[in-house]
């Protein structure tokens, strides 16, 4: 399998495209060809664990790499999680699931593919010959730092380094992150948004000059965020997985199709279930939530991508983005993989702040998505309401996107067609703001929120959140966003 880039020029391999992570242009990398799974496949699928799925999808893509050192990959990254299920569906209602992706190391979805991309990283040097030290630098909305500085921890010949919005995170998400243990990592605050963070980590991975400096010291970049797609690889799997877990329950007939509703910032989750989609999995469609950072939202029903709007900080920081970077990976696809079109898209978001598709490619991509919103509000009640109802708790970034379903049944009352929800951080992550949506109480201190969180829902709290209040901070620096690559000389030495 090769891989081009959404703005043209170079053709890679898979291992190539996993340790570069952009392409040199800027671009992003994607599969020469979506692979195929048979009805076949389908079915051996179906007595498989989670870790033998996760290999079976990767292995379409990624082919250079060894079957059997692939599935041992797997069955190590997802023997770190709780339960003997990395990924496991919960019924929340008729016809309504919740697809939980919080339960490894981190407590968010990022650990899907965070703690099996080291290895697809080190394996994609080894099959390139890269002997030089790799530097893999982050920019994180809150969930994907921490999980890049734990999957990476210690790793031989691997330095990472995140960058996060200072005043743009969560407590308990700040806190994971600046009190990381590890001999190579590094984490840094930026005075300013993640749009800010990601803008400034890309035009280090674009700058000739920079590279070249980094190259002198015998270093080499790459990238944990969603635009490698050695990050988003993994997560297609949870999408096939769900699906199996619906057909082996007795909860669907063998090809009927289903809907996911997914929490939408960056855009790489959603993506990942469009890709899927592709492979051949019976998605109908792909509800995309967002919060009161709306573009997305906005684009799908207008066809314009508008970043010139108030940024709001709102409860569920991981999707307070509005510069969705694969979104351009969907671009590519709906403009029949025009690589000039795509990339010009690209430069006039960068000039202006705007650009609209036509009215063809809008309707290629309503004909999968459709994208809804919650406000704060909005957000709170949809938890609490599922909470009274059922007793199931969520974060709110899964409120979200359980506000944009409950709107999508409130409008189609006669739509059956069953939806899983695709749940993306443990509640605890965000204890002040779950505990006020499902008892109304407010508190400041984020411990005294998960002790409160707990005497109210009687959910499990998870080790490594719990045992934050005695670690010691490391990491308190904060810099401009004009200061980064300053930053990353000065760890690199």
């Amino acid at each position: 399998m090769k891989f081009i880039s959404t703005r043209g020029g170079e053709k890679v391999t898979g291992a190539r495209a996993v340790v570069k992570g952009l392409s040199e242009n800027g671009g992003l990398y994607v599969p020469e060809k979506f692979p195929q799974i048979t009805e076949a496949e389908m079915e051996d699928m179906l007595e498989m664990s989670y870790p033998e799925r996760a290999a079976k999808i990767l292995s379409k893509y990624l082919d250079e790499y060894d079957g059997k050192e692939l599935l041992s990959a797997c069955e190590k990254a997802y023997a770190k999680f709780e339960g003997p299920d990395p990924a496991p569906l919960v019924m929340l209602d008729e016809g309504v699931y919740m697809l939980e992706l919080f339960h490894g190391p981190t407590c968010a979805f990022k650990d899907m593919a965070l703690t099996l991309l080291p290895y697809l990283l080190r394996k994609g040097c080894d099959i390139c010959g890269i002997k030089e030290e790799i530097l893999v630098l982050v920019a994180t909305s809150g969930d994907t730092g921490k999980s890049a500085l734990e999957g990476f921890k210690d790793a031989e010949g691997v330095k990472v380094m995140v960058f996060y919005p200072a005043d743009g995170v969560s407590k308990m998400q700040k806190l994971q992150m600046s009190t990381q243990e590890g001999k190579n990592v590094n984490v840094v605050a930026v005075k300013g948004n993640f749009d800010d963070c990601q803008t400034a980590v890309k035009e280090i991975f674009a700058s000739e000059k920079c590279n070249s400096v980094l190259a002198e010291k015998g270093v080499v970049l790459s990238s944990a965020n969603s635009i490698n797609f050695g990050r988003l690889a993994p997560q297609i799997a949870y999408y096939f997985s769900a699906y199996l877990d619906l057909l082996s329950g007795g909860q669907i007939e063998k090809g009927e199709p289903v809907d996911f509703a997914v929490p939408t910032g960056n855009f790489g989750n959603v993506l990942a279930g469009y890709y899927a989609k592709r492979m051949g999995l019976p998605i109908r469609r792909l509800h995309c939530a967002s919060n009161s950072n709306k573009v997305i939202c906005d684009f799908l029903q207008s066809g314009v991508y508008d970043i010139r709007r108030e940024f709001i900080k709102t409860t569920s920081p991981s999707m307070d983005i509005l510069v969705s970077s694969n979104l351009e990976r969907l671009l590519f696809e709906v403009s029949g993989r025009d690589k000039k079109l795509t990339a010009g898209r690209m430069e006039e978001l960068k000039k202006t702040g705007v650009y609209s598709v036509t009215p063809d490619e809008k309707a290629k991509i309503a004909e999968t998505f459709d994208g809804g919103f919650a406000n704060e509000e909005e957000c709170v009640e949809a938890m609490y309401d599922v909470f009274v109802d059922t007793g199931y708790t969520m974060d709110t970034h899964t409120g979200c996107a359980m506000k944009v379903v409950q709107d999508w049944y409130d409008k189609n009352k006669k739509d059956e067609t069953k939806t899983v929800i695709v749940a993306t951080a443990n509640p605890y992550k965000f204890p002040q703001d779950v505990l006020y949506a499902v008892t109304g109480n407010d508190v400041k201190d984020s411990f005294k929120g998960i002790k409160r969180l707990h005497a109210a829902t009687a959910m499990a709290v998870p080790k490594c959140l719990k045992e934050l209040r005695d670690k010691p901070v490391i990491f308190t620096k904060s810099v401009d966003k004009k200061k980064l690559f300053d930053e990353v000389l000065e760890f690199i030495k």
